[in-house]
């Protein structure tokens, strides 16, 4: 109606500019404009009226004339009246304008931010010192109205008043009744038989209120994600070898109150289809056999949706690794109903080789461009890859400075053998202020802090400050690293620290360090997942023991002093194959490490970690990894005690306090050992009724370890199994575990709840 009415008005005020110019093309008889006067104006310069003029001094004026000027200056909107006379020789222009818009005002308006709405609005036309038009005001409110609706707050109404002001100004004020927002009361399929109702529904994003949907507001209703949820019902069944698979009809009503939506999909699932043959037609280009060994269906399989476009997905991405960009893999079914069978004949297009002309980088805003093209695998002018394009996304998305990296094959216009390349990126907050809490009932309150930037100054070198004042560790530590030291990807970087320990609130026997040192260390990339480092350190350390301290403590002590400066070397290798480094679903990483010191200490260490990740369905996620640590002294001296190795609690043996596995001294303190052996097997899913909020994520695991001296007995390992929550939050990083120990023995120190918390910038 509204929209009606403008139009109308549009009309009526054409109609008023035809009679009223032609009204003028009888008053005005042809004359030469020796001035042109305006009147009426207040806010609008008389140049800008001129400006507009199809009539200059000097010209002649007449009828046709007359009828132009009163066109051009309505259509300027402007100007709500419009008159021209003629005194003698001047022409005068009489104008009544528009009102301004003073001033926007809201209220009863809480969903949504007035800076945000003033901003939508600035953009229509709607904006302090503009124009007023009751037509943009208009629209203006219905678009409004919409986004309430999708938000689903059906009971809303929005209600816009326009006062009129001094010097020809008006206020708008818009009052907003926001009411509740209706919430789905229930999600029915009607016509399922070979899969459970509650099976299907938790396929969808949209459900009924439940523990967790105050965060996610699944369920508010929205078209758009019924619409997935509607394709992800179909896939579930196309992937099971439902072929004739239909939507009869969905209906979504609301209860006369708005406060309750219900939802009705009724299905027709049809039968189940075998595959009887896939074959292969077209321009194959490479080896039959090579592509035919991609094809994941097989005759005698249930057909599957999913399968087949995975496999005409990697036969087009084959191709785009020889050049040719635009390869398609078509499959064409042959259905017999009455067998229940389908058959496959896959036409391979590879169109023509193609190059890369120029490679764009979007999103960057932060970020210099040249810390994302050093990434980059594929060249500009050589031919289309399109493995060395994904290889280089996933290179990018690695550097853990986006949150987001997409990649674009966009044709190049009147070429036909050229493409662009884009990647879109999108930054999030590459720097941390985190702050680590741990607590039991035998242990008090322990603080830190670090500040730490990854990608300073949008350069990607990473640059921690460290500040640790708990009543076990007080660390102040700065470290640097650059990652591309030289342009083949060597890296270097340094850390200083300062370090005082002070054991004696810990499960471990009781000492106390203070240290002093730093370091320096390269990194050098064997291959796309391989590298080496090397690294250099020299530290002095104070060492002070307490008469309950353990008996070997005090030897030591006794044997060699409590002051000692020492350097150490250390080499590493590392293979990384993992998806993503923050949401890991498949791939490996390995690393082992070489630790030699000389000087006043004499010592060596060696250490290996593995994890490995691998997905069980869409949703589920299997980790294993485990952590082995072998040290020792040499040169007539033993391992010192405080480079001994220690498990229990994050990262080792969740459920037990931290450091308190191992051997232990006479009063049952714990003092290390030099063999560890530490292992995890885990689950990871998404958060029960937010499965699609990557920022959830849940793990059941099994932890296991133990320390050791000089023997290795697998019967003491140490075992415990719990639950775990990674949860990045808008304030940062969240990770919680609550760990039952399932073989503690006396002397075990048990600690159940544990998590850390941190805040991005």
């Amino acid at each position: 109606m509204l929209r009606n009415t403008g139009v109308i008005a549009a009309v009526l005020a054409f109609f008023i500019t035809v009679a009223a110019a032609g009204a003028l093309a009888q008053e005005f008889q042809p004359f030469v404009v020796k001035d042109i006067r305006v009147e009426g104006l207040q806010r609008t310069e008389a140049g800008t009226v001129f400006s507009y003029l199809p009539i200059k001094v000097g010209e002649t004026m007449n009828a046709e004339r007359a009828r132009a000027a009163l066109r051009a200056l309505y259509a300027t909107g402007f100007f709500q009246d419009v008159r021209l006379e003629a005194e003698g020789d001047v022409l005068v222009v009489f104008v009544r304008e528009r009102p301004a818009i003073a001033q926007i005002d809201f209220s009863g308006m809480k969903e949504f931010e007035p800076d945000n709405v003033r901003k939508v609005l600035r953009e229509v036309g709607v904006a302090e010192g503009r124009i007023f038009d009751r037509a943009v005001l208009d629209a203006a409110e219905q678009e409004l109205k919409r986004q309430y609706l999708s938000r689903g707050m059906y009971a809303a109404s929005v209600q816009t008043t326009v006062t009129p002001l001094e010097r020809n100004r008006v206020g708008i004020n818009i009052a907003v009744t926001e009411g509740p927002v209706a919430k789905i009361r229930g999600i029915n399929i009607v016509g399922a038989q070979a899969f459970s109702e509650s099976e299907l529904l938790g396929l969808f994003v949209l459900r009924t209120p439940g523990w967790l949907t105050w965060y996610t507001q699944a369920d508010r209703y929205s078209r758009e994600r019924l619409g997935a949820d509607l394709e992800t019902l179909r896939s579930f069944y196309l992937n099971r070898g439902y072929l004739d698979f239909s939507l009869d009809s969905t209906q979504v009503s609301i209860t006369p109150d708005r406060r309750d939506i219900y939802i009705t999909i009724n299905i027709v699932e049809g039968e189940t289809y075998t595959v009887s043959e896939v074959t292969l037609a077209g321009q194959t280009l490479l080896p039959r056999e090579e592509l035919e060994s991609l094809i994941g269906l097989k005759p005698g399989d249930t057909f599957s949706r999913e399968t087949l476009a995975a496999s005409t997905k990697a036969i087009a991405d084959r191709l785009g690794n020889e050049g040719y960009a635009f390869a398609n893999a078509n499959a064409i079914p042959t259905v017999d109903r009455e067998k229940r069978t389908v058959a496959f004949s896959i036409v391979v297009d590879p169109g023509r080789r193609v190059y890369v002309r120029r490679i764009d980088v979007a999103g960057n805003t932060k970020t210099r461009d040249e810390v994302v093209r050093r990434e980059l695998r594929q060249l500009e002018g050589a031919y289309y890859d399109a493995s060395k394009i994904q290889l280089s996304r996933r290179r990018i998305d690695r550097t853990n400075y986006f949150g987001e990296v997409t990649v674009e094959t966009v044709p190049v216009e009147g070429s036909a053998d050229q493409v662009d390349v884009v990647y879109t990126v999108k930054e999030k907050a590459t720097g941390a202020l985190m702050l680590g809490v741990g607590f039991s009932s035998i242990e008090r309150i322990a603080l830190s802090a670090s500040i730490t930037q990854s990608n300073v100054f949008g350069t990607g070198k990473y640059l921690s400050a460290n500040i640790n004042s708990g009543t076990v560790n007080q660390v102040y530590s700065l470290s640097y690293n650059d990652p591309y030291y030289t342009v083949d990807g060597v890296s270097r970087g340094f850390d200083v620290y300062k370090r005082v320990t002070d054991a004696s609130n810990l499960a471990v026997g009781p000492y106390k360090t203070d240290s002093l040192g730093g370091g320096i260390k390269f990194g050098y990339p064997v291959s796309e997942q391989v590298s080496v480092d090397f690294g250099a350190n020299i530290e002095s350390v104070d060492l002070d023991i307490f008469p309950t301290s353990p008996l070997s403590y005090i030897n030591f002590v006794r044997d060699f002093g409590d002051k000692y400066t020492y350097a150490s070397g250390t080499v590493g290798v590392a293979r990384d194959s993992r998806d993503s480094l923050i949401l890991t679903t498949a791939g490996t990483v390995q690393r082992a490490s070489f630790e030699l010191a000389g000087g006043d200490l004499q010592y060596f260490r060696f250490g290996y970690q593995h994890q490995w990740y691998r997905p069980m369905t869409r949703r589920l996620t299997l980790h294993l990894g485990g952590d082995l640590g072998y040290a020792g002294g040499y040169g007539g001296q033993p391992l010192p005690f405080f480079k001994n190795f220690f498990a229990g609690g994050p990262g080792t043996v969740r459920g037990y306090r931290p450091f308190s596995l191992g051997p232990r001294d006479e009063l049952g303190n714990t003092t290390g050992g030099d063999r560890k052996i530490t292992g995890i097997a885990e689950i990871l899913f998404p958060m029960p009724g937010a499965e699609q909020d990557r920022s959830l994520r849940l793990a059941a695991f099994i932890d296991g370890g133990q320390v050791y001296n000089n023997k290795v007995d697998l019967g003491e390992l140490r075992y415990a199994t719990g639950i775990g929550l990674f949860w990045s939050s808008p304030l940062g990083p969240l990770r919680l575990s609550w760990a039952h120990p399932l073989n503690a023995k006396d002397g075990d120190q048990k600690q159940q709840l544990q998590f850390t918390f941190g805040t991005g910038f």
